[in-house]
């Protein structure tokens, strides 16, 4: 009587472990945003030529291929060597194609075209064979010798020319920014033949299935040359990763480790990075038109005018990447902005004296500085915050010192703004500029456009709101809600004890407008500050919207930081936010 009990006990047991299993597996593959890349086309025929490798080479490599991208008139020009662009090597991942190169490099032709070649780049791409290295890593060696042999064959390309490059720049996809990473390890590789790395949805932590020791191996190598070497590794590094879409690579295997003496690498995930904005997943990420837009300005920005090469300074290669992938002023990239701006003469210097202030510029005749004097503003207030819904990139916001209405030049504080995809916007600390007298907000004469600037003085308590999430065993039976019923233009949600991996939330905002005849736009961003793992919900309000809350980094031990709800709001309307566990998804986080 005793064995049959058992065997239901363990029956059921296994049903309910294989339920939570099936639960967390279609989280992982079917509970994540729809994709919004954009695809990226070809203005002309793609054509791959095929590059002419020395015979010790070809003969002890013969599995794999070196490729120059091209399109039109372009690919026929350089079928006649040497070259004269800046070279740009991309490796493919597990089981990739070096023709996925076709994306960044159309992209990068039609913005060379758009300066009339002043400066342009030639991408090439190795043919891996399509090998399964992330199954077996047996080759993975073997590709790594045969980039360095890459790199040595394409910079022999342009010899004797004028700004003959010295080094390469490599975008990694998966399996081949390891390789990339790799290089360093080879006893005669040279550092200086790199300038730049840029990796995507390559996992730099671990490999995702380590089925054999020649993988892991080949990772132990690597990461452990990179942690000893720090000090002495000046290659500006960059990974990029996919968000909750890639399930083949989960983001948190792709943060760089942060080392104190590795300052040249950055880690963020796509949906983080400015104009982008989108998670992708494994194979999207190299076609995704937004990022690889992002990824071509930055590399335009990174030239030297000089060498016509990618520029040697670390710091500015560093600025740049910052610039286009962290934190976009909704300005164009200067290595050195000016701090000072002259302010055109114009009759029309508008004081304003009130706390909150909005204008409607539509067919603006004439230019217009709104000058708010910060004497009174201080006493009261701790923070001054303004937005435009102008997204060109001229300045639009200063700071007069010591002035009585108005000045001939002030502090460009537009470099302090964030670019957000309806909005830029700018949060000052008033305290942290004791010498500035008046805030000038710059209105444009712009005919047939129709924008927006707002500003308002508020103290910083009554725009920061605490919320503790619900218990990990809830299970979503229970909530906590927090109401925004003021005026306000942004609030500060903390996430209390939200930090860890395995916590999952599903938070829904209600708004609720009056008086409003037409949809307003509000903006919903989760900031994490210990990683660059940021995502934007975009809303029409009034509406109810759905925010998943998962983290792909885990807040470090030492970091006493709090995650934020960054909710940028509309003064008509009142707003409602509610949390609580989402069970399927703290199952996805396990299992992913």
């Amino acid at each position: 009587m005793f064995l049959p009990s058992v065997s239901l006990g363990s029956l059921a047991f296994y049903a309910f472990m294989v339920l939570m299993a099936s639960l967390g597996l279609w989280d992982v593959f079917f509970g994540f945003e729809e994709n919004k890349c954009s695809m990226s086309y070809m203005f002309e025929y793609p054509e791959f030529q095929k590059i002419q490798l020395p015979k010790k080479v070809a003969k002890r490599y013969p599995s794999y291929e070196l490729y120059l991208y091209g399109e039109g008139s372009y690919a026929e020009e350089h079928k006649i060597l040497p070259l004269t662009g800046i070279p740009v090597l991309f490796l493919p991942g597990n089981a990739g194609s070096y023709k996925q190169v076709r994306s960044m490099g159309s992209i990068a032709l039609r913005k060379a075209e758009d300066i009339d070649f002043k400066y342009h780049f030639d991408f090439f791409s190795v043919n891996f064979n399509e090998e399964l290295v992330a199954l077996y890593g047996g080759s993975l060696q073997k590709q790594t010798k045969f980039v360095h042999e890459c790199i040595k064959a394409i910079l022999r390309l342009y010899k004797g020319q004028e700004f003959a490059p010295k080094s390469v720049a490599i975008i990694g996809h998966s399996m081949g920014g390891l390789v990339a990473r790799a290089l360093l390890t080879l006893r005669n590789f040279k550092q200086d033949l790199l300038n730049l790395l840029i990796t995507q949805a390559t996992p730099h932590v671990a490999p995702v299935m380590p089925l054999d020791r020649f993988i892991t191996d080949f990772y132990m190598t690597v990461n452990n040359y990179w942690i000893l070497n720090a000090r002495h590794i000046n290659l500006t590094t960059l990974s990029v990763a996919g968000g909750f879409r890639d399930y083949q690579v989960r983001s948190g295997l792709t943060f760089l480790p942060k080392l104190s003496h590795h300052t040249t690498a950055l880690s963020v995930v796509s949906s983080a990075v400015p104009k982008t904005w989108v998670s992708t997943d494994h194979l999207s990420i190299v076609w995704c038109k937004q990022l690889q837009l992002t990824t071509i300005r930055a590399f335009f920005d990174l030239i030297d005018a000089d060498t016509k090469q990618i520029t040697q300074n670390p710091k500015k290669k560093l600025s740049v990447l910052n610039h286009h992938f962290i934190r976009h002023p909704a300005k164009h990239f200067e290595e050195k902005p000016a701090i000072i701006s002259d302010l055109t003469v114009t009759p029309l210097w508008v004081p304003v004296k009130v706390s909150k202030w909005s204008y409607v510029a539509y067919n603006e005749s004439d230019n217009i500085y709104f000058t708010f004097p910060l004497a009174n503003h201080r006493k009261i207030y701790s923070h001054a915050y303004c937005q435009s819904t102008m997204l060109d990139t001229n300045s639009w916001i200063f700071g007069c010192i010591n002035s009585t209405s108005m000045c001939q030049q002030g502090v460009d504080l537009s470099w302090k703004a964030e670019l957000l995809p309806t909005i830029k916007s700018l949060t000052l600390r008033l305290q942290d500029y004791p010498s500035l007298s008046h805030l000038v907000v710059y209105v444009p004469s712009i005919h047939g456009s129709k924008f927006v600037v707002d500003c308002e003085f508020f103290i910083k308590e009554t725009r920061s709101i605490q919320l503790q999430v619900t218990h990990l065993f809830s299970f979503g039976l229970s909530s906590r809600t927090v109401k925004l019923n003021t005026n306000g233009l942004f609030y500060n949600i903390e996430l209390l004890n939200f930090g860890q991996i395995y916590q999952a939330f599903q938070v829904n905002v209600d708004s609720k407008c009056s008086g409003v005849k037409e949809e307003i736009t509000s903006i919903y961003k989760l900031h994490i500050p210990w990683s660059y793992e940021d995502s934007l919900t975009i809303a029409q309000v009034p509406s109810s919207t759905e925010i998943s809350l998962k983290l792909h980094v885990a807040q470090p031990d030492n970091d006493s930081h709090v995650a934020l709800l960054k909710m940028y709001t509309s003064s008509d309307c009142e707003y409602e936010v509610t949390i609580k566990t989402s069970f399927s998804q703290i199952l996805g986080q396990v299992i992913a």
